[in-house]
């Protein structure tokens, strides 16, 4: 990964986006230092213009942003960093400096949770006693919250609807886990039909 540090005074701008949602949160900027000390560190470190010195982003806040993937664009003179954001990312306490959480790629976000509730054992958790239950119970769940959400298409109620294509899709993703595939792996494959 080369980059052009040279052609604005030593720094380059960073763009960070939510791995999971692809949502931007905020722009930054880095020079040698900081992106060296971001690949080896994991969590995103920045030059601050105003402090004039490297600055961790969270340091004070607590509010890191751990690095999934670092590219660079054509140029070579922007980086992308993809990562995953403890809590808001704002220092005016939205969750992105571009406003607040969109909706869209959600789905990410909860694919995230359901796995780590699976992979934790955590207790009490609705979605680890259904994974427990094991295959039959979980395709089982996908086939009844199907059935209903037929049932409610039929029908005039457009938040019953909406609900029972929520709980249609959080089952799905609980046996998606439980096969060992990712949201991401079926978006590939309605991508190949994309004629």
């Amino acid at each position: 990964m080369k980059i052009d540090f040279d052609k604005n005074n030593g720094l380059v701008p960073v763009i960070i986006q939510d791995s999971r949602t692809q949502q931007v949160l905020m722009l930054g900027y880095m020079d040698e230092e900081a992106l060296k000390k971001t690949e080896k560190e994991g969590i995103v470190t920045f030059f601050s213009r105003s402090k004039n010195r490297l600055w961790t982003k969270g340091e004070e806040s607590g509010n890191f942003l751990t690095v999934k993937n670092i590219s660079v664009d054509c140029d070579q003179d922007t980086i992308l960093i993809q990562a995953v954001p403890k809590n808001t990312v704002c220092h005016t306490g939205s969750f992105s400096c571009f406003g607040e959480k969109e909706n869209k790629g959600f789905i990410y976000e909860l694919e995230a949770k359901i796995s780590e509730r699976i992979d934790k054992k955590t207790e009490g958790s609705y979605t680890y006693s259904l994974y427990q239950r094991g295959i039959n119970k979980m395709a089982q769940k996908v086939g009844e919250e199907a059935v209903e959400l037929v049932i409610e298409a039929k029908d005039s109620n457009d938040d019953l609807f909406k609900n029972e294509a929520a709980d249609l899709l959080y089952h799905f993703l609980i046996l998606l886990k439980a096969k060992g595939f990712t949201m991401e792996e079926i978006e590939k494959v309605l991508l190949s039909r994309d004629k």
